[in-house]
Order: structure tokens, then sequence, then C-alpha cells
């Protein structure tokens, strides 16, 4: 029964189905136990019979995600093969079935641009508006314009560069672009314009490589600052928990210091200072608390709103490191014996720690300060270029494909 199926798929022969559906309700689960690589709407899609996919679709919509031996459910053969109806209705029915990758990581747009099916992959970018899915990356590191142009596929190729979404500065595993790729066809590489050669330094040199040193800077004092702000906040956590000078360990209501079990010894002996520590302890642990927050949510990128980023959680973390240090003034102060205490000046130790916890922060400010001047071509010039650079790329490609008929085969 389950072959005289699968015949009825291969035809497109929906009475067949029904009557089958009527004999065995359970036919379909039945085909998908046996041959979950092979399943009869797998070669209904691939033959474009529409209406026996509806059909198939109303019993057992799950069959969109099941894959063949080379991981493609049956919306990447529709597409693949050019079966725009079949496509669609599947699209209406499931829609997350899209967004399955195959054995090779490719989407259903990498098929799409493969095998120059413009058609379907404008179906799809229309009934999926996902920016990720245009520019995704299959194992090889390839988006589809990258293949598109691997495989020469001229109008695919066109279309892409019209869709603004479309990444044509994004590298693929060797590091190459769109730009190197196009360069390197034998049709089109010796007419790029002379124009482009200025942004030979973006490419794999020079500014380029300035850039990735820049984000390797950000990203380790990312980690950096995370494990200092960790350190701060548990230190000034700990401060709450075993303030100096200990806590009261009974309760007295008369006497010249009235107290409570557990309030602190310090707030009867020591007020003024009491009331500092709690200032500087809830600063260090707020800021460093925002700073590890700030740290975890926001991801660095190579843009000049990361620059800022990276200056306001420095500012950040120099409050946190100044009312750490104030902590441990306020403390050492306070479990100071008296006749060394009357010896110091808590306003002066108090202001020499700030200027120091300052002093400290200096270098590092200048440091960053030096560092922007010196590049300040890739933290202002680079987007600028880049900008301009992919307009030009778009141009070039709109250009140059619109005189040259090329083969749809791939790329020697």
């Amino acid at each position: 029964m389950e072959k005289t199926l699968y015949d009825a798929a291969t035809q497109g022969d929906v009475d067949k189905l029904s009557e089958l559906l009527e004999k065995d309700p359970l036919i379909l689960d039945r085909a998908i136990l046996n041959s979950p690589h092979k399943t009869p709407l797998h070669a209904a899609a691939f033959l474009g019979h529409v209406n026996f996919v509806k059909e198939v679709m109303k019993v057992n919509s799950y069959m969109c995600f099941l894959r063949d031996k080379a991981g493609r459910n049956p919306l990447h053969l529709a597409a693949m093969s050019g079966k725009l109806e079949v496509l669609k209705a599947m699209i209406d029915s499931t829609p997350q079935a899209v967004r399955e990758k195959t054995d090779d990581g490719g989407t259903i747009l990498h098929l799409c641009a493969k095998y120059g099916r413009l058609e379907a992959l404008k179906m799809v970018v229309d009934a999926i508006d996902d920016p990720d899915l245009l520019n995704a990356k299959n194992d090889d590191g390839m988006t589809i314009l990258h293949l598109a142009i691997v495989y020469k596929q001229t109008e695919t190729i066109k279309y892409l560069m019209e869709e603004a979404r479309v990444g044509v500065t994004i590298e693929n595993a060797n590091g190459k672009t769109a730009l190197d790729l196009l360069a390197a066809q034998s049709n089109i590489g010796s007419e790029i314009p002379s124009s482009l050669q200025d942004f030979e330094a973006l490419r794999g040199k020079g500014v380029l490589n300035r850039e990735r040193a820049f984000r390797a800077l950000m990203a380790k004092n990312r980690k950096a600052m995370m494990v200092v702000a960790s350190l701060i906040a548990t230190m000034a956590f700990q401060v709450v928990l075993n303030p100096p000078g200990g806590v009261w360990q009974d309760d007295l209501s008369e006497g010249p210091n009235p107290h409570k079990i557990g309030e602190v010894v310090m707030a009867k002996t020591h007020p003024g200072l009491c009331r500092h520590l709690i200032r500087a302890t809830s600063t260090a642990f707020v800021s460093s608390l925002t700073t590890v927050m700030l740290l975890i949510t926001k991801e660095t990128k190579y843009n000049r709103s990361s620059i800022v980023s990276l200056m306001v959680l420095l500012l950040i973390m120099t409050v946190a490191i100044i009312s750490i240090l104030l902590t441990y003034v306020i403390s050492l102060v306070t479990v100071a014996p008296k006749e060394i205490r009357g010896k110091l000046s808590e306003t002066g130790v108090i202001v020499l720690i700030v200027v120091m916890a300052w002093s400290t922060s200096i270098p590092c400010y200048f440091y960053y300060i030096w560092y922007l001047i010196k590049n300040w071509l890739i933290i202002f010039m680079v987007p600028i270029i880049s900008a301009v650079r992919e307009i030009d790329l778009r141009a070039l490609v709109n250009q140059q494909l619109g005189g040259h008929g090329v083969d749809a085969g791939p790329a020697a």
C-alpha cells in the first residue's frame, strides 16, 4: 500500500491519496516511520504537485519538517526545483519550516541562490521578513550573495544588490567579501573600476586589520572589567555582612550606647564614618553590578557607539574603584586604635585615597584618548568608507552585470 502511496505522490493523484486515506487513515504516519528520509511529500513537492501537497498538509503538516538524506525538507526541494505554487502553499501552512537548515548549514535561500531560483528566493524573502535569514552563512561561511557570485547567477546578484538588507561587506570563512569574489570572476574582475582600488586597505589588510585589532582590544577590556566588577561587588557585599568593628551580640536598652542585637557597632562608636561607609559601599556595589549587567547585555561591535559605551563603562568602573577604596579607608580608620587614629586626619586620608584612585585612572584615560587620536581614521572614517564602498559595489554589480550574460554553472 505504501508503494501505491509513493506512486500517487509522483503522479500527483489526489483521488488515489483520498482512497488510501479512507482505507488506512494512518498510512502517512507509517510512511514516515518506514522511510523518514523519503516521504510522499518530498516527492510531490519536488515534482510540483500542488494539490497533492495541500491534501497531505491537511492530514499531516509535520511532514514539512522531515529531512531527506541531504538534510532538505519538502520546502527546500520545492524551492530548489522552482515549484512556486507548492512553495507558497507550504509557507502559508508551516512558515516555521522555512528557517530549517540543511546538513551543510545552508538555508532555503542558499538553495535558491545555488540553483538560480530567483522567483522562489523573492517569494521567501517577501514571506519571511528577516534580515538575519538574508545574511545567514552556511558551514563554509558563505551567504546567499557569495553563492550567487560563485555560481554566476546574474539576475540573483542584481536582485540582492538592490535589496538594502543584504550585507555586501560580509566576509566568508576565507575572509573574502562579495567584492573579492566578484574580482575573481574572469568576466568581471578585469573591469573593476580603478576608484574601487582606493578601498584595497579594507580588504584583508591595512584598516581592516587595525579594525580587527580594535575589536580584540575591546573584547579584552570587556573580560577584564567583568572580573574586576565581580570582585568589587563581592568585596562590597562582604563589608555589609561583616562591617568593621562587627555587630552587637546582645540587646541593651539603657546606658551610653543602647542597641539591639545584630546592629552595627560603629553606628554608635563612629556614626559619621558609618554613614560614609554606607554611601561608599552602596556606590561600589551598585556601580559594579551596573557594569556587569552592561557587559552581559550589550554585545561589543565595532562602531562609534561601542567606543562611547566603552568610555561609559570605564567611568562607572572608576566610580566603583574609588568607592571600594573609600570603603577600605573608612574601615581602616574605624578599627585603628585610638592613639593611632588620633594622629591621622580622617578627611585628609580620604582625600588622599580619592586622589590616588583618580590618579590610577588617569593613565587609563590617557591611553584611550591616545588610542582614539592615533586611530581616528578607523573610528570616524571607516563607517563612511564602508558605506561608500557598499554603494559603489552595488553600482558596480548593477553596471557590470547589466551587459554580461553568464552561465548558471559553478565558477571554476
